[in-house]
């Protein structure tokens, strides 16, 4: 895992790796804006139903601002890696061209429409298990850290899945890669944790998603090997 990261952080100049980066970021933000203008709309016009008057809609907007800030950091992961699984094919093949050509040669390109399956799929999987787990975090909320703790370790499960899957994709068939993620439980679900983590650190979280996808085109190789 170490090696992994190391080697993702050296590689984090490349300039199809920064190319990458530009695009996910911004489309990520451009979701949270439009999110966050909608919402400030949202409670100016309940202001105005219900009579608050021009200052309590100006309170209103800045309190929708303020929540929408808070969960941009929050369901910053629940956006992003959506995100990133429909450019991340650049993210792998760069990794792979220069740590594993022989790979490389021999991988299929993701198309867009398969990406886009995986990106629905990973939004899928995200909010199902995540309402799965609501009794669970209902149940756990008297102890305080509990929620926070099963919270991290379902996301760290659904992670490690979806960045694993946009690396094998390019070199297994469906069938393939229902073997392989029956295989690969523990060392998907570390990289998940060590994934989650970095997207609790506020502006780490911002490269989470490009080390995440390359901590997996090295474990997925390293592993092949």
């Amino acid at each position: 895992m170490l090696r992994a990261f190391t080697l993702t952080i050296g590689q984090l100049g490349d300039p199809a790796i920064l190319k990458v980066l530009a695009k996910s970021l911004a489309l990520t933000l451009a979701i949270f804006a439009l999110l966050g203008i909608a919402l400030v709309k949202f409670a100016q016009w309940l202001a105005v139903q219900y009579g608050w008057g021009a200052d309590g809609g100006f309170a209103a907007a800045i309190l929708a601002a303020l929540a929408t800030l808070a969960g941009a950091w929050l369901l910053f992961r629940a956006v992003a890696i959506p995100v990133i699984s429909v450019f991340a094919d650049d993210i792998v093949a760069a990794i792979e061209r220069r740590h594993y050509p022989q790979a490389a040669a021999n991988a299929q390109h993701v198309g867009i429409g398969r990406s886009l399956t995986m990106a629905a799929g990973s939004l899928a999987r995200l909010i199902g298990l995540n309402l799965l787990a609501l009794p669970g975090y209902a149940a756990l909320v008297v102890t305080g850290v509990g929620p926070f703790i099963l919270f991290f370790a379902v996301n760290a499960l659904l992670l490690g899945r979806d960045l694993s899957e946009i690396v094998a994709a390019r070199h297994l068939g469906r069938d393939e890669m229902k073997l392989w993620l029956r295989a690969t439980r523990f060392e998907r679900t570390v990289l998940g944790a060590v994934s989650s983590a970095i997207f609790l650190i506020p502006f780490a979280n911002l490269l989470a998603p490009i080390i995440g996808a390359g901590m997996a085109t090295h474990l997925y190789h390293g592993r092949q090997r």
